[in-house]
């Protein structure tokens, strides 16, 4: 019998697959549980739930779910074009964000070439470069964040992509306007910026650097949202990409056909022109991000300061044995060892009711000890 695992891309053999956070029926059937009473802090979701106009553009498109969707997305690129002052042929759609870094990488990455970026970054940066073959030039992070100038450093003539996530996930880490500004103007010609700003939407006043101004200048940079977070629509799995219309024909030559469903794309149009639920996610997610750092204070722990919806605290001791204990309570929380961040664990903003549960259960697994 042929070993399948040995004939695969040398990439794909040394790769691990990537673990999503424990669903809560999983743990329910695991412990015997009433899913009822398990909250999910593990995942980044919205804890508001989709919006009133999200769920009625999925109920309108509902009888139309015989045909396939509009694989050009015309009407949501419309949305988004006029919402950010772009052009149609400058959006790349994608299943989720997660799709857009996948198509960036199988158009310019191959064995030979590397990608560069940062310690304790997104997961997929190193599977989806892996996965074609190419080198990975990590980073070491600075105080768990993006060393950009090092970054720079790093790069070489097989350079050809730098992801930047800004804030960055596990660690909610960020950096201002004029380091990107700096960042932009000194990384050459012929290496794409993908800036990964998945949670751009809960930052608030100008700490954070827009990426979509920076577009006009910089014919190298990619920059990559989505409706899985603020938006509350992680289930439908939408993306895109804002780019030069160069680089957003070459990811439509190798974007498969009708990557985003219907549903997902008449969900996504409505909520993008929903501002007052964002607004109400912007509102919850501050005061639950206030709630949980004034509950680590009263426990004595630190945590890193995050500009997304979720935060990585220190829990002074092995973070798994503590996530598994947190577990047995009915709490999920996510373990970020493989980040390389083995004390901490990064907990999603949720309700204020589920972030009392979380907190007072991390108090009762602590003074066990």
């Amino acid at each position: 019998m042929s070993d399948f695992l040995a004939l695969a891309q040398t990439g794909v053999q040394q790769l691990s697959p990537y673990v999503p956070g424990k669903p809560v029926d999983e743990l329910a059937r695991e412990l015997k549980l009433d899913p009822a009473s398990i909250i999910k802090l593990a995942s980044n979701e919205n804890p508001l739930g989709p919006g009133a106009k999200a769920l009625a553009a999925i109920r309108e498109a509902l009888d139309e779910l015989t045909r396939y969707p509009d694989g050009n997305g015309f009407d949501l690129k419309a949305a988004l074009a006029n919402r950010y002052g772009v052009q149609a042929n400058q959006i790349t759609l994608g299943n989720g964000s997660n799709d857009i870094l996948e198509l960036v990488t199988r158009a310019y990455l191959a064995p030979g070439l590397n990608a560069v970026f940062s310690e304790h970054a997104f997961a997929v940066y190193p599977i989806v470069t892996q996965a074609v073959g190419a080198g990975a030039r990590v980073v070491p992070a600075k105080d768990y964040g993006h060393d950009l100038p090092a970054m720079l450093a790093a790069i070489d003539d097989k350079t050809r992509i730098v992801f930047v996530a800004n804030p960055n996930n596990p660690t909610g880490t960020w950096f201002g306007p004029q380091a990107l500004a700096d960042f932009l103007d000194a990384v050459p010609e012929h290496v794409l910026v993908v800036l990964d700003e998945a949670y751009i939407e809960y930052a608030q006043g100008g700490d954070l650097p827009d990426g979509l101004e920076f577009l006009a200048e910089h014919s190298n940079l990619l920059v990559s949202r989505t409706f899985s977070k603020a938006y509350g629509l992680a289930a439908l799995r939408v993306g895109y990409a804002i780019s030069s219309p160069v680089i957003a024909d070459v990811l439509n030559r190798v974007r498969q056909p009708f990557n985003v469903n219907s549903l997902a794309l008449a969900a996504a149009g409505a909520a993008l022109g929903d501002s007052e639920y964002l607004a109400q996610s912007r509102e919850l997610n501050a005061a639950g991000m206030q709630q949980l750092e004034e509950g680590f204070r009263a426990l004595g722990l630190s945590w890193v300061p995050s500009r997304g919806n979720f935060i990585a605290v220190d829990v002074g001791t092995a973070g798994l044995p503590v996530y598994n204990a947190l577990l047995a309570e009915g709490v999920i929380v996510r373990p970020v060892t493989n980040y390389g961040m083995p004390n901490h664990l990064r907990v999603t903003i949720g309700l204020a009711e589920e972030n009392s549960r979380f907190l007072q259960a991390l108090g009762k697994v602590l003074a066990r000890g």
